[in-house]
């Protein structure tokens, strides 16, 4: 599939999904959320890749909500369709076995914060503002942000924020957990890619049972969750990176991880 209105880009198994609207600040149409779909999909065939970053192009904006002028012209029916494409996004989006980390770079609005949200972390740009607005149009976030945004931040502060429709600054952002970590406009993409390096050192097996683990285990009780760390250690004991690991650590040197599993 030939993309429009989004670029990929692979290097060093980093892969990097830039929305490439800026003359419409990278609002989501249903062109770019079709060509998000597909690129998440080749992104979760791909064995090469071990961490995506996600961006928007221009220094303005990650993504300023979804295309109102698009929007106006839905039918409720074509509305539905519309916010059950979303769904499918940013589900597909957490789903990804691989770390996802989103560089805010301006306004991450509506969608934007909503697509944030269903990355593992985020990263921001000091110029980067944060703002679920939909109530100023009548709606109520559409692609999870009610959800997601009160897993996050709590859900009394959520109500406030999906309510009054406030914008938020980054340094607010990270007061309120929403945010890792604030850094120069100028040096956002140099600080994810190198904490992108970073992660996509490890070990592949154990980087990815972290990830199940962490996301599951926050839907079902605390003892179960325990249960489910249990036999993803083990798992990952079963794994050429964990004997790897081990047997570089005794040698003292680095571990050379390949990413197998023996089943």
């Amino acid at each position: 599939m030939a993309y429009k209105h989004i670029l990929m880009e692979t290097q060093g198994g980093i892969a990097t999904l830039t929305f490439n609207r800026p003359k419409a600040l990278n609002a989501l149409n249903s062109e770019l959320l079709d060509e998000v779909c597909d690129a998440l999909e080749r992104v979760g065939e791909d064995e090469e890749i071990r961490v995506l970053i996600l961006t928007g192009a221009g220094d303005k904006a990650f993504v300023a909500g979804a295309d109102i002028s698009e929007l106006a012209t839905f039918t409720p029916l074509q509305g539905k369709r519309f916010a059950c494409r979303g769904h499918e996004v940013m589900n597909r989006l957490q789903a990804l076995s691989i770390p996802v980390i989103a560089a805010v770079n301006g306004f991450a609005l509506g969608g934007g914060s909503e697509m944030a949200l269903a990355c593992d972390f985020i990263y921001a740009s000091e110029k980067a503002k944060f703002g679920l607005p939909e109530e100023n149009l009548g709606l109520i976030p559409g692609f999870g942000g009610t959800q997601r945004l009160s897993r996050q931040v709590g859900k009394s502060m959520a109500k406030e924020l999906i309510f009054t429709a406030r914008m938020i600054s980054a340094e607010e952002a990270l007061n309120l957990g929403l945010v890792n970590r604030i850094c120069r406009q100028d040096e956002l993409m140099d600080e994810v890619r190198k904490v992108a390096l970073s992660i996509a050192d490890k070990g592949r097996v154990a980087i990815r049972a972290a990830k199940q683990v962490v996301n599951r285990g926050m839907d079902v009780d605390l003892a179960t969750a325990c249960q489910l760390e249990i036999d993803a250690f083990a798992l990952c004991m079963a794994s050429e990176d964990s004997r790897e690991g081990t047997l570089a650590f005794m040698e003292k040197r680095k571990a050379s991880f390949k990413g197998k599993l023996n089943g």
